[in-house]
């Protein structure tokens, strides 16, 4: 089973930038589906991004679409989240999720994923 590792998280500025990455152990051929989703303090875990790995396919939530950029680098079964223009409210736990086997339309449902990294802190300060 595909196992997840973030990196990345850590303080800045608002108005600044920050890459995360997710790196994939033992993905299987048909894991298709990667996303990023976040959670802040008392708040339910939240999509934010998805991508296909075949296809490049790309999906956003609403909050972050202009800001934020979700790629693939398939030779280092890596996933990234560029973050530009930071706000305080993007403060959150972001966690990289692996979609369910078989699955290859992008989907913004937490159920619907069922492979979580540990997640890693992103804190904007204003």
């Amino acid at each position: 089973q595909v196992q997840l590792q973030e990196s990345g998280g850590g303080l800045v500025q608002a108005g600044g930038s920050l890459r995360l990455s997710c790196a994939a152990s033992g993905r299987a051929y048909n894991n298709y589906v990667m996303g990023w989703f976040r959670q802040a303090p008392g708040e339910e875990r939240e999509f934010v991004a998805a991508i296909n790995w075949n296809t490049g396919r790309t999906d956003w939530a609403d909050s972050v679409k202009g800001r934020f950029t979700i790629s693939a680098e398939k030779a280092k079964n890596t996933v990234y989240l560029q973050m530009s223009s930071l706000k305080a409210e993007d403060t959150a736990v972001y966690y990289c999720a692996a979609r369910r086997q078989g699955y290859s339309t992008l989907s913004s449902r937490v159920y619907e994923y069922d492979t979580w990294g540990q997640g890693t802190q992103v804190t904007v300060s204003s």
